[in-house]
């Protein structure tokens, strides 16, 4: 999928959003589309945490936030910023969020779109792999809430997800975070699990949790931005 062409869909269906001031979209807003955003009007109830690393590991540098994008993009455009040092070898840094509304005890197949700012070269090189195509990014749902789970010494996360370039039971795996070679600058890429679409089913309330990371192989510093996500029940 061109950029353009999806910047044009995610404009004209985001504009619909931004006049119902509905930020946590309950219910859907159509039969197909189960959830989008494009972060103008705040954060949209994303949380942001980090696993897979060692309570021996200090400054892990984490940070997250709402945020513009960072030039040379267009900085008007809003973001969720997250940011960490991975020195585990193995970090996973997420985004988690409860979507509401569903049909109880019911599978749906998901359709992941998601588009964000990067600056990691495709065939950049860096300490244990490329900064962009040794990051890997992945989403999923489950019908409990993600959480980061301690247990001997060392900080995990409570789904399968995986781990780095192959997905798990919970998560796909959407390609890498590399915005092209020798790129140096934040440009915006989209990633998309349209060919390999994810069956979850839903708990007794109609709840599901979504969760979109990062599971990197790259042990140095990662900051990315979240422009626009969209998930579409197929």
């Amino acid at each position: 999928m061109h950029i353009n062409s999806f910047l044009l869909s995610v404009t004209i269906s985001f504009s619909l959003i931004a006049s119902s001031c509905q930020q946590d979209l309950n219910p859907v807003i159509s039969p197909n589309i189960l959830y989008q955003s494009n972060f103008q009007q705040n954060q949209d109830g994303w949380q942001a945490d980090i696993a897979d690393y060692s309570t021996q590991q200090q400054d892990m540098r984490f940070e997250s936030g709402w945020a513009a994008l960072p030039s040379p993009l267009d900085t008007t455009r809003k973001s969720v910023r997250v940011s960490s040092m991975n020195r585990s070898d193995d970090l996973f840094m997420f985004l988690k969020k409860k979507l509401t509304g569903l049909q109880a005890n019911t599978d749906y197949t998901l359709v992941f779109d998601i588009e964000l700012a990067s600056a990691y070269g495709t065939n950049s090189i860096g300490i244990g792999g490329s900064p962009g195509g040794s990051v890997f990014l992945k989403a999923g749902a489950t019908a409990t809430e993600p959480a980061k789970v301690l247990g001997d010494d060392f900080y995990t996360i409570n789904l399968d997800k995986g781990n780095q370039a192959t997905g798990g039971k919970d998560a796909v795996l959407l390609g890498n975070i590399g915005a092209g070679d020798d790129v140096t600058a934040y440009k915006l890429i989209t990633r998309s699990n349209a060919n390999n679409p994810l069956t979850v089913r839903t708990n007794a309330q109609g709840e599901l949790w979504l969760v979109i990371g990062t599971d990197s192989g790259y042990e140095g510093l990662t900051t990315l931005y979240y422009s626009a996500i969209r998930v579409t029940a197929k």
